[in-house]
């Protein structure tokens, strides 16, 4: 099976969270890294990553925080997994037989084509929905108060 950077997953898990738990409202990053199990510092770096590419919105102040750019339906994880990215400095063009090159990959990039086409038909709004029909409790419907 293949391993995706523990950044990556927390990237990916980091905006679920927001979008499951904020409601529309500002979410902090230690709310994201209690709820999630995530360190810290490498929660940050990936938040920041997400800001930049505009997935998510940074806001300042006492109840700052993060939430999304975009509705949650128009964010795919193929957004995040560019934002953030998939491999480290180890990939070296020049490494490698003929073989590799011209079989494994050519035969890589293909699977990568075809991961990445999938994660860009998957949104954000769809993953939230597989919460909640897994029994995932979220804290923004605990906050919403229909009384008159």
């Amino acid at each position: 099976m293949l391993r995706l950077p523990d950044k990556l997953l927390f990237a990916i898990e980091a905006v679920v969270d927001i979008a499951y738990h904020g409601g529309g409202e500002t979410v902090q990053s230690k709310e994201i890294a209690r709820r999630q199990g995530i360190p810290r510092r490498y929660l940050e770096q990936a938040l920041q990553q997400l800001v930049r590419a505009g997935v998510l919105l940074g806001v300042r102040g006492p109840r700052g925080g993060y939430r999304l750019a975009r509705e949650r339906r128009r964010i795919a994880v193929g957004d995040i997994v560019r934002a953030v990215g998939t491999t480290g400095d180890g990939d070296k063009a020049t490494a490698g037989s003929a073989l590799g090159h011209k079989v494994v990959r050519p035969l890589w990039a293909e699977l990568h084509g075809e991961v990445m086409a999938r994660l860009d038909d998957t949104t954000i709004e769809e993953l939230c929905k597989r919460a909640q029909l897994a029994g995932v409790a979220s804290e923004a419907e605990a906050r919403i108060d229909f009384t008159i």
